[in-house]
């Protein structure tokens, strides 16, 4: 059972997939149109774009802290109890598990005159966060005989996940020769959902008279909100039509905005900055939530039968149902979306070739080669994530732009990432890869990402 429950905790680590929507190698990457969706005030310096459908923008990014699948999974010799207690031991109350993944279905832009670039377009995005509650699985693996009087934390236990559909219309303003500003208007439409956050409550064992333990129950009040799971039967509504058909005006309907800009110190420099998601999702259809609120204390636990009181677990049961009482309800609740923050200083040299002899290129100054530095953040239940990145962007062919990164967050201090860019005629495909150190040992990372697309781009 023990075994089954930590594989099942894992599973739902790699299916579910949150990497937090870190970017690093897209972000302020201007030959690829995606790169507004990151900061809407990016600068554009072609007449307009169109993305392949369901092909200009596909994305995957898993990432744990704490440990790795192969500290418990890899076939090593060792036994999996000793592999589990160990992975155990290097996981802190702090560690998390997050995935995100995005396919973009519809993607295009258009220069309306010499200031203004609109875009518009659809996308779906699936987004999930787990603390890792590390006290829990503790008293799994170890029992409460040998933790007497120890705490165990239930608030550990955190989670927010939703699959949703997004249509998005926005807009890039060049004011002057030095700054750029851009907006985008986002409408959410939620197909799943699942929070439960803020929970409290903890698991203490003490010794009590003539050796018979009490066990307590403090301070429990434990929620859960859901939305696109049950039907109004309570039965399981998650099929692959139904929620494709709930990504588009489904019933959750929410609001949120980006907003961004680029700023030339001078012709050579630039600092670059975006708000991501500030909005919300009210989720309305097939909602099921359920509350525990209360404190329990109870001495010892009978396994064998007990003739005087053939009824011993039913009776602890409803004693439990008494003193800690549940409630459910199908009202509505408002999720706020995770915000993201990108900010980032880029400096460029070594003047193209094609820009002076080009004449079709006059809306922005090229260099062949850039380095710079990005911040990024993302807000999550148990409070904000950073990362820090280091860029190189170099001109390799005169159609073929490359990125190099490297990024320090809390899944590695060497998370070494590549991005490519070619533009063969008016066909730009792009592909990007995360932590090249891990490649061939993917089970033996903790963070692990890549992204592909294909556009057409008419100067």
């Amino acid at each position: 059972m023990k075994k089954l429950l930590i594989i099942l905790i894992t599973l739902f680590g790699v299916m579910s997939n949150s990497y937090g929507q870190n970017k690093q190698i897209l972000y302020g990457f201007d030959e690829i149109p995606q790169t507004l969706l990151l900061n809407p005030g990016a600068v554009t310096n072609y007449k307009y774009h169109v993305g392949i459908p369901l092909m200009s923008n596909i994305s995957a990014n898993v990432g744990i802290t704490g440990v790795t699948l192969a500290d418990v999974f890899r076939n090593d010799g060792v036994d999996f109890t000793t592999k589990y207690r160990n992975a155990l031991n290097k996981l802190s109350e702090n560690d998390y598990i997050q995935v995100n993944s995005q396919i973009e279905v519809l993607n295009g832009g258009y220069k309306l005159n010499e200031r203004d670039y609109i875009t518009a377009g659809f996308y779906t995005e699936m987004d999930a966060f787990a603390t890792i509650p590390k006290d829990i699985l503790s008293l799994i693996n170890e029992g409460n005989a040998s933790n007497v009087n120890r705490s165990f934390l239930l608030s550990q236990a955190s989670v927010k996940a939703e699959f949703i559909g997004v249509l998005h219309f926005g807009i890039s303003r060049t004011l002057n020769k030095k700054l750029t500003v851009g907006t985008r208007l986002k409408i959410y439409s939620g197909a799943v959902n699942v929070t439960s956050t803020g929970n409290t409550g903890s698991f203490t064992t003490r010794l009590g008279q003539n050796n018979i333990y009490s066990h307590y129950l403090n301070n429990i009040n434990i929620s859960g909100n859901s939305s696109g799971i049950y039907d109004e039967n309570n039965e399981s509504n998650l099929s692959a039509g139904t929620l494709l058909g709930r990504t588009f005006f489904g019933g959750n309907l929410g609001l949120g905005v980006d907003i961004g800009f680029t700023y030339k110190l001078n012709d050579q420099t630039e600092i670059t900055a975006s708000l991501l998601d500030l909005g919300f999702i009210s989720y309305s259809q097939d909602v099921r939530n359920g509350t525990m609120i209360g404190d329990f204390v109870f001495s010892g636990i009978e396994f064998q039968y007990d003739a005087t009181n053939p009824d011993y677990w039913g009776d602890i049961d409803n004693e439990f149902r008494q003193q800690v009482p549940r409630a459910e309800n199908k009202e509505s609740y408002t999720v706020a979306r995770p915000i993201k923050f990108n900010s980032s200083i880029k400096h460029s040299w070594g003047k193209s070739r094609r820009e002076e002899n080009c004449h079709d290129i006059s809306y922005n100054d090229y260099f062949d080669n850039a380095i710079g530095a990005q911040i990024f953040s993302v807000i999550r239940p148990n409070g904000p994530k950073f990362a820090l990145t280091g860029f190189l962007e170099k001109r390799l062919f005169e159609s073929i732009k490359g990125k190099v990164t490297y990024t320090i967050d809390d899944f590695s201090y060497s998370n070494l990432g590549v991005g490519l860019s070619a533009k063969l005629g008016k066909v730009n495909v792009f592909g990007m890869v995360d932590n090249l150190f891990k490649i061939t040992d993917i089970a033996d990372a903790n963070q692990a990402s890549f992204q592909v697309g294909v556009n057409l781009i008419f100067k």
